[in-house]
């Protein structure tokens, strides 16, 4: 049985590892990442293309992305993850996510920064830690570890959480859901509950908003936080 000292190396040999990894991912950002976060039902989507619009109307090239999604790589993750004919476990649903952002943020994300784009994305990182770790169970210090390598270390100048208790988002369901908006009441109360602790965690970086108002309020909301970001940005 291998004694203290090998459990030791053991650890240097992984710490090396992981300092490796994020060196890797320093690279020169002169744009801006937001992203648009909240359980299903939330309204993001259609925020993040009103935001869009309002800034490309206000003579900006802005980048919107989505997530799963986004590449060729992505789209085809998508379809398996949101697919009600497939079962997936914990681990390989939070790897196919992984797997997708990672394409994503490597390909699309990463050169837009680097180019000085507004980059617009419908869930990132934070989404695999309210759904796979408060709502589903994963282990979060493992997400967050997972998260940083596939995206190259990129954390957001802005993310907009939409907040809206469970039973509502449940309740605005009009079409047919796919495997993850399938979930139970109790899972969107877990996933709410952790999107409003990571807001605990790092609240310079969040902006939340009540989903339960109306659509021009909450926009009107998110144009005058992304303003004061572009305008502090020096982004024109």
């Amino acid at each position: 049985m291998p004694g203290p000292a090998f459990f030791v190396v053991q650890r240097v040999f992984a710490l090396r590892e992981f300092l490796t990894i994020a060196s890797q991912g320093v690279f020169e950002s002169r744009g801006l990442l937001i992203t648009m976060e909240g359980i299903d039902g939330c309204g993001k989507t259609t925020q993040a293309n009103l935001l869009h619009q309002r800034l490309v109307h206000e003579g900006l090239s802005p980048l919107m992305v989505r997530e799963p999604g986004g590449t060729a790589v992505g789209e085809d993750i998508r379809q398996v993850i949101l697919n009600n004919h497939y079962s997936l476990s914990l681990g390989a649903e939070t790897l196919l996510y992984m797997a997708a952002r990672s394409e994503l943020s490597e390909q699309v994300i990463v050169p837009a920064l680097v180019a000085g784009k507004v980059v617009l994305c419908d869930r990132f990182t934070d989404s695999t830690l309210a759904y796979q770790g408060y709502g589903g169970g994963a282990d979060l210090k493992t997400i967050r570890y997972l998260n940083h390598f596939a995206t190259r270390g990129i954390n957001p100048s802005l993310t907009i959480l939409f907040d809206l208790k469970a039973e509502e988002a449940v309740a605005r369901r009009t079409k047919q859901v796919d495997r993850m908006e399938s979930k139970d009441l109790n899972f969107y109360r877990r996933v709410r509950a952790g999107f409003l602790e990571l807001v605990n965690t790092e609240k310079q970086r969040f902006l939340v908003i009540d989903a339960t108002g109306s659509i021009d309020d909450i926009a009107g909301l998110v144009w005058s936080k992304t303003l004061l970001l572009i305008e502090k940005a020096g982004i024109c």
